[in-house]
């Protein structure tokens, strides 16, 4: 069954308890979750910078240390500080994901010295996405992901509509024509990507 989960908070989250490093690491032993988060930082809703965000991000970069699970990381405009935060908490032990990718690709290349892979969403496939497309056509094939972050960001041509995991072929459609690769190619790498860097093997 080619079925797996994460644990973590979502950085935007504020309600319910704040778990630990021993909470997370203890949700980490399921067989089937393979990676903490997402966690991360959004300052795109939390404008104020706030500390809390900054706090729980550590915890969760503590948690994959110690579980040895890879990060799933969510960062919107703040990607200095969720980069610095990576460093000194030294996540690069574990790697993981950029997910739903939207940076630059100096951020892109940061990420990938620290042991991360990139992964592009449908935003990838919009028109107005140049600097994505970009990062798309410039980094490593054996760093990049893909995902469909559904419900949200159909790729095209089914923007604006509900997204939904068969839609992910446009996203590496894309990417494949953005390299001028064949589709079977980059769908070869990708789950490639994926089974290494969360150590499973699918069916």
């Amino acid at each position: 069954m080619n079925l797996f989960a994460s644990v973590g908070v979502h950085p935007e989250h504020q309600e319910g308890t704040e778990p630990d490093v021993a909470a997370l690491v203890r949700y980490a032993q399921h067989k089937r979750v393979i990676g903490i988060g997402e966690t991360g930082l959004d300052y795109y809703w939390h404008k104020d910078r706030p500390e809390w965000q900054r706090k729980r991000f550590r915890v969760h970069i503590r948690a994959a240390k110690e579980s040895g699970k890879p990060l799933i990381i969510h960062t919107r405009d703040a990607a200095e500080d969720t980069l610095k935060i990576m460093r000194e908490e030294g996540a690069e032990s574990v790697g993981g994901v950029m997910h739903c990718f939207t940076e630059t690709l100096a951020v892109a290349e940061s990420a990938i010295a620290l042991g991360f892979h990139i992964s592009f969403s449908g935003i990838v496939t919009f028109k107005n996405a140049k600097q994505l497309k970009e990062v798309a056509k410039s980094i490593p094939l054996d760093r990049i992901l893909v995902e469909t972050d559904s419900p949200y960001l159909a790729p095209v041509p089914y923007r604006g509509k509900i997204n939904e995991p068969a839609y992910v072929r446009h996203v590496a459609s894309e990417i494949a024509n953005l390299r001028g690769l064949d589709i079977k190619l980059v769908e070869q790498i990708t789950t490639a990507n994926f089974c290494r860097l969360f150590k499973v093997a699918i069916n």
